[in-house]
């Protein structure tokens, strides 16, 4: 066990080191904004793009891999939701808050960090797959349940679920990662030779979306801290931690995945609640303290839980 959480340690680690240099003044939190845009925009796209391009999928379908994955995000969402609905007495919009911080992992900058480390370049292909409809699933259910939810909590008219489609489908068009896995998959498809000097370019990048991704995360970290709902945060905390992983896990096993695909969405789903809870409460101005305290929560004890998961699944 102590040579796993040696392991993981450097992922939080460079997180850590993120959250120092602004905490203390290092580096303006600006910087950090851009080291992500940066880690958004360019290196992950260019990772993707390496990893689709190069991967070897074994004839295996990405559709088991969904069910296993997807089936734990309806669990842990659903738990999430009711908790704060039945057992805190919150309102509808802070019930769809909960959930999807109980199901919203940060997949992009530490799930592909830390898959890439401890499982390898195997586990990234899983990942990629994910990722494929990861992102524009989660944004488009967790946007359309937080428009209903404000109708009912504030009354009024809302988007229909065609504007809502619309504008997420134009925004997957300019998503970068988006753009990096077509791209990708397109050049796999065809075995389009990729010429050397292009090909130790995209590796050099794509090396650089690790630590990149962990430090940015880590500055960004300064903006939330524990500001409140700390009761509610700790049992979706337990939910995004211990039970969405738990039931991946099972799922895994229960369509059959390999050991490495099933290594990876384990480890993946274990990580730290995402921003985009975050942005989501941003966006309908509810909810800041609950996704800010769970963000941090996760983070701050993450390293014990990813850990214990890593252990398990190698």
């Amino acid at each position: 066990m102590s040579s796993i959480i040696i392991n993981v340690a450097p992922i939080f680690i460079l997180i850590l080191l993120g959250w120092l240099l602004v905490r203390f003044g290092v580096l303006q939190a600006e910087i950090g904004d851009g080291l992500g845009e940066f880690v958004f925009k360019v290196a992950v796209p260019v990772l993707m793009f390496q990893t689709i391009s190069e991967a070897d999928f074994h004839g295996a379908s990405p559709f088991r891999l969904w069910a296993a994955y997807f089936s734990a995000v309806i669990v842990a969402w659903t738990l999430g939701h009711l908790i704060a609905t039945r057992i805190f007495g919150r309102d509808e919009r802070l019930g769809v808050l909960a959930g999807v911080s109980a199901a919203f992992a940060n997949n992009v900058f530490i799930g592909l960090p830390l898959v890439g480390h401890i499982v390898g370049p195997a586990g990234i292909v899983p990942l990629s797959i994910l990722l494929a409809v990861h992102l524009p699933l989660m944004m488009v259910v967790g946007t359309v349940m937080m428009e209903n939810a404000d109708r009912k909590v504030g009354g009024g008219s809302g988007r229909g679920l065609v504007q809502i489609l619309g504008q997420v489908g134009m925004n997957l068009l300019r998503n970068p990662l988006v753009i990096g896995l077509a791209v990708g998959l397109l050049v796999h498809l065809v075995s389009l030779p990729i010429p050397v000097l292009v090909h130790d370019i995209t590796h050099q990048i794509a090396g650089m979306a690790a630590p990149a991704a962990l430090i940015s995360l880590g500055m960004a970290l300064n903006k939330y801290g524990v500001s409140g709902n700390l009761g509610l945060a700790s049992l979706i905390s337990v939910l995004k931690l211990v039970v969405m992983p738990a039931v991946v896990w099972c799922a895994c096993h229960i369509v059959g995945l390999s050991p490495t695909w099933t290594s990876a969405l384990v480890l993946t789903s274990s990580v730290p609640t995402g921003i985009n809870a975050y942005l989501i409460a941003n966006r309908f101005g509810v909810g800041h303290g609950l996704t800010a305290s769970t963000i941090t929560l996760t983070t701050a004890v993450g390293i014990l839980s990813v850990s214990f998961w890593a252990w398990l699944v190698l």
